[in-house]
């Protein structure tokens, strides 16, 4: 009997991990205090300095103004943010390298290696870094579009893991379907993609859709009150990913080719 691997991730999914943790790892134990700062002004995403290139008096309208010293440092940080103002293009890609600290890079790494495997093998390598982009950028784009004017820097590549996620769910609840990571491609991975509608009716996907949603609206309401996280968690830009995910998959599949190197 052939046996399996202990650890049997694609090379993609391996490598996003890899530079994830040595990003982490390089800004916790290498850079200093200023350079990290540098970091994070320069390649997080702040929604409102996107939206100053286009709307400056409407940005400096939501600057903190409330008396008391919080309110002073509140601004101090966000005109930090700001900056000079100029565009930063590539943060909008760039903040999903960056995390919080370790829980909040192992956690993204985990569910990364968990529901980005299957994908990667299914759509090869490449095909999956740049669903990866994709979804990256569309959690930057639902951060933004409902905090346009918030100077707070966005990172973390939980908008990318949750479009991995999605990804997965349009085909790995079909009957037969591989779920463990272990399993090599199959015919079974190889069965087209699951319609959208049928996505919202399965007896296993429609749980999975909802419970993520749930989870990720109770997280995000609930961890920063209790201590959970240092900051405020930018569940709207998981959803965003998420729904990228779910709904762009079927432009990345490659359902009927060979199987992928991954």
């Amino acid at each position: 009997m052939q046996r399996q691997p202990v650890f049997n991730i694609p090379a993609s999914v391996a490598a996003i991990v890899a530079a994830l943790v040595a990003i982490h790892a390089l800004r916790l134990y290498v850079a200093t205090e200023g350079l990290d700062d540098w970091i994070v002004s320069t390649f997080a995403f702040v929604p409102g300095r996107a939206t100053y290139a286009f709307d400056p008096a409407g940005v400096l309208a939501h600057l903190p103004r409330l008396p008391g010293q919080l309110a002073t440092e509140r601004l101090a940080i966000a005109r930090y943010f700001l900056g000079n103002g100029s565009l930063q293009w590539w943060t909008p890609l760039t903040y999903a390298a960056l995390h919080a600290d370790w829980a909040h890079c192992g956690m993204n790494c985990v569910w990364l290696v968990a529901f980005g495997s299957p994908v990667a093998r299914r759509i090869g390598g490449l095909r999956f870094l740049a669903l990866c982009v994709a979804t990256a950028i569309a959690g930057a784009a639902a951060q933004w579009a409902l905090h346009r004017f918030d100077l707070v820097p966005v990172i973390g590549a939980s908008a990318a893991v949750s479009g991995a996620m999605a990804a997965a769910a349009r085909f790995i609840f079909q009957p037969g379907a591989p779920l463990g990571l272990g399993l090599r491609d199959s015919e079974t991975v190889r069965q087209p993609a699951m319609p959208l509608a049928k996505v919202f009716t399965d007896a296993r996907a429609l749980p999975f859709l909802l419970a993520w949603l749930g989870v990720n609206l109770l997280f995000g309401l609930i961890s920063q009150p209790l201590g959970m996280t240092s900051g405020p968690v930018a569940w709207e830009a998981h959803v965003g990913g998420f729904l990228a995910g779910l709904l762009l998959f079927p432009l990345f599949d490659r359902t009927g080719e060979a199987s992928p190197k991954v």
